[in-house]
């Protein structure tokens, strides 16, 4: 404890004042992005049940995050909150990759029980080859040792622990579940020429 004179306070600045407003800015922005992508995919798909399954990739993604950071034993942090965002949206895209190919199969007549295995195996390298091309891009940062590479590593780790975690879940979790999400929609679909097309089931 430390006795101050009348008419004196201790107040932090700095970098400490500067960590403080980015982290009130971090809470504000992280559920905003959240709902806008919500709302993209929604908007995207038309229906909530596959905006929700693609959603799944969100934490799916995270808990590599996570262990990543926890693994190299580094705190959260705003470098590490900008590699959250930067990854809920590669893993969000894979996801879209995904089930953008199912509702391609399921519409075009596909039994429900050929549909995840056959998008699964068509779409696994699309998803794979994006995965590891952004891998490898933050990997320098990841290991870099340079001046203001403790501000660079967090994101990078975050980043790529993300991503291995969600594209083995995306590839295993989604297929296993689409059908399940798809259970409740339309089994009749309109045609280019507002024709109603039959579907299978």
């Amino acid at each position: 404890k430390v006795d101050l004179p009348v008419g004196y306070e201790i107040k932090w600045g700095g970098d400490f004042e500067n960590l403080q407003s980015a982290s009130q800015r971090l809470i504000i922005i992280m559920p905003l992005v959240l709902i806008i992508i919500m709302l993209l995919l929604h908007t995207s798909l038309g229906s909530m049940r596959l905006a929700m399954l693609i959603f799944l990739a969100i934490p799916m993604a995270a808990s590599g995050g996570v262990i990543a950071l926890y693994l190299r034993g580094m705190p959260f942090s705003i470098s590490a909150g900008v590699g959250f965002i930067a990854l809920f949206g590669v893993a969000v895209l894979n996801g879209l990759v995904w089930v953008s190919a199912a509702e391609e199969a399921r519409l075009s007549g596909m039994p429900m029980s050929q549909v995840s295995l056959q998008t699964a195996l068509v779409r696994l390298r699309p998803i794979l080859m994006t995965a590891l091309v952004a891998s490898l891009g933050f990997l320098p940062m990841a290991l870099s040792t340079s001046d203001g590479a403790e501000m660079q590593r967090p994101l990078a780790t975050v980043v790529i622990g993300g991503l291995i975690t969600s594209t083995l879940l995306t590839s295993l979790v989604i297929p296993t579940i689409y059908p399940w999400f798809a259970r409740g929609l339309k089994a009749v679909e309109l045609t280019h020429h507002g024709e109603p097309e039959p579907m299978l089931d």
